[in-house]
């Protein structure tokens, strides 16, 4: 299969709207939509295409040991690496020789990883597949996609988040009941190798208006965790909570830099007094956590990561 095309047009689904995508092989995409929708497409996918998706739901073997589920696949899908390899590679050489059933979620997680890793299926379609993992099995599902590219194989992935979407992936699309928009993703080689840091200078008053119906509430700089656009349209987060903004990222952008906002992706604007942690991934991937009670993660392109460690003094 040379490329994947999704076709869903004038179907009969109440939920799955009509679109149509055509996903390039040896690539990484994502799909970013609600539960329901991401249920319709993985039941189409699977019965249309003739793929499997990963969702993380057959059972491993309880009463076995890591290693033994390890072996026992390694000889199923006929996978020609050492266990000892794959046990560092997915990270699970400290619970290799427990039972499964008493394995962490996120341990358990990093085994289904193992195990679709050596299906060596020629599209790897993983539904939801970092969701109520710690960082560690973040970190080891991204290599985990490194790895599968660089065998010439590719990868699809259905989340809930566009968070994830454009952690994960370097094509994202949001799929709506308007159907389905490409996310607005980085294309780092085109950014400049410099940016321009502003230090913050206090003004004397600023709100920022957003809509919840019919009422728009001011919100102060201060309160505002980041600021995402999705779709030519622009949100403001304050721990989970989104409000809408009639102001383009890049208008808001000019207007609260004066405030100690940075622009941290083509998507994101972050509150730089709320960043409490740069995670580095692999391979240049990084994200920001905000210091809020969702603990929020959002991208960190790799170009501005210097800026980052130059306005925080890591350099």
């Amino acid at each position: 299969m040379s490329s994947l095309i999704i076709d869903y047009v004038e179907r009969t689904s109440d939920v799955l709207p009509s679109f149509s995508v055509e996903i390039e092989k040896h690539t990484s995409t994502a799909i970013y939509s609600d539960v329901d929708i991401q249920i319709s497409l993985m039941d189409f996918l699977s019965r249309e295409k003739d793929i499997h998706v990963f969702d993380f739901e057959e059972a491993l073997y309880e009463r076995l040991t890591v290693q033994e589920n390890i072996h026992f696949f390694r000889k199923w899908f006929q996978c020609s690496i050492p266990i000892s390899e794959l046990l560092v590679k997915f990270d699970l050489q400290q619970c290799a020789g427990i039972s499964v059933s008493k394995c962490s979620p996120s341990e358990m997680q990093r085994i289904y990883y193992a195990k679709y890793y050596m299906s060596n299926a020629h599209w790897n379609v993983f539904y939801d597949p970092i969701s109520s993992v710690n960082v560690q099995t973040m970190n080891v599902f991204i290599q985990l996609i490194e790895r599968i590219l660089e065998e010439k194989r590719s990868v699809l992935i259905l989340v809930a988040s566009a968070e994830h979407a454009l952690l994960l992936t370097d094509i994202a699309y949001r799929l709506g009941t308007d159907g389905l928009h490409q996310l607005e993703t980085e294309s780092e080689e085109r950014e400049a190798e410099s940016a321009t840091i502003t230090s913050p200078v206090v003004e004397k008053l600023f709100k920022i208006p957003a809509k919840i119906d019919d009422k728009v509430i001011l919100f102060d700089p201060t309160e505002i965790d980041y600021i995402e656009s999705q779709s030519g349209k622009s949100y403001i987060y304050i721990n989970k909570d989104a409000f809408a903004l009639d102001l383009t990222l890049t208008e808001i952008e000019k207007k609260l830099e004066l405030y100690g906002f940075y622009r941290c992706h083509r998507s994101y604007i972050v509150n730089l007094q709320k960043v409490r942690e740069i995670i580095t991934w692999s391979k240049n991937t990084y994200s920001l956590r905000i210091n809020n009670k969702a603990q929020s993660t959002i991208p960190l392109s790799r170009t501005k990561l210097h800026v980052i460690q130059e306005i925080f003094k890591l350099k």
